[in-house]
């Protein structure tokens, strides 16, 4: 990593309690998924997927997706925009059955990553870890064994430790993790019309959303700081990753967000596919978001790479 900064001071890092539980409970997010893969594995090849599966797959995957893009990311994390607070409680609770942690923490640890993208300090950079292979681990995945790092929440997340909607979603976080996977079962019973079609609902939007939403979203982490392009001045390791634009709903124009953190919208060009940032701008049409971050062409142009 960079040594262009200072190392985070020690009141930086948020104490963790029950550490092995915690990292028992990351262990079965993180496996179980793998066995519903092999399950859907042979679901598909004995032929007994069902177009209701793929229906509840992209409908849980787009609300919980929307949940932690619109919601911790934009909303909460950077105030990308203003909005009312029954439309922020659903936000924190479509985020919250993501199953990526509770708001609170989620949210410590992006800010204290963007105050030392890149160096010391930073829980999930792909630098400095002694190898290429070994840091994009660590950045993907390994970060969340570790608690060396974490964000402070007295610190990067005060405001939300002073709102009582935020601090009640984060406290109930089991609940909307049981939500989460209760959803696609319903989903799939109320589609498909029976209970095989109901538990292979909770295959696909249960275990095969975790996966590739999870591995999406740590994909941000690790080969957005390693791989792609840069078109900003920044002090950091960001890039934009193309190809990942449709599945991680606008997140992969990472390096355009690094350069604006606060901007509502991570695809800056007409081409550039945010449908995040699509969702936001309908939200505006209807009146449910307000304030909303936007980064005019002129600022974009003094921040460009010099050629």
């Amino acid at each position: 990593m960079s040594s262009a900064a200072p190392p985070a001071p020690a009141d930086d890092t948020q104490p963790t309690e029950h550490e092995t539980l915690d990292r028992i409970a990351t262990g079965l997010v993180t496996v179980l998924p793998f066995l519903g893969l092999g399950v859907v594995c042979w679901q598909a090849w004995g032929g007994f997927l069902r177009w209701s599966d793929l229906a509840v797959f992209a409908i849980v995957y787009a609300f919980t997706g929307l949940g932690i893009t619109v919601g911790f990311h934009r909303h909460f994390t950077h105030r990308a925009f203003k909005t009312s607070r029954p439309l922020r409680a659903a936000l924190a609770i479509a985020g919250s059955a993501a199953i990526e942690g509770p708001v609170i923490s989620w949210v410590a640890d992006h800010r204290k990553h963007h105050a030392f993208s890149d160096k010391e300090g930073d829980p999930h950079s792909p630098h400095g870890h002694g190898g290429v292979l070994r840091g994009l681990f660590h950045a993907h995945l390994g970060w969340l064994f570790v608690h060396t790092q974490r964000g402070s929440h007295q610190r990067y997340a005060k405001d939300l430790l002073a709102d009582p909607i935020v601090r009640f979603v984060d406290r109930t976080f089991v609940v909307w993790v049981l939500a989460g996977l209760a959803a696609p079962f319903l989903l799939g019973w109320a589609i498909g019309g029976t209970i095989d079609a109901a538990l292979t609902g909770l295959l696909w939007g249960g275990l095969v959303r975790m996966l590739v939403l999870h591995h999406v979203t740590y994909s941000i982490n690790s080969l957005c700081h390693y791989f792609g392009r840069r078109r900003f001045e920044t002090d950091d390791e960001s890039r934009n990753l193309a190809w990942l634009s449709l599945f991680s709903l606008g997140e992969s124009w990472h390096h355009n967000h690094h350069a604006f953190p606060t901007s509502a919208h991570h695809g800056l060009r007409w081409w550039e596919i945010d449908p995040s940032s699509l969702v936001i701008r309908g939200l505006r049409r209807l009146g449910l978001v307000w304030d909303v971050v936007e980064v005019p062409p002129e600022r974009q142009a003094r921040k460009l790479l010099a050629t």
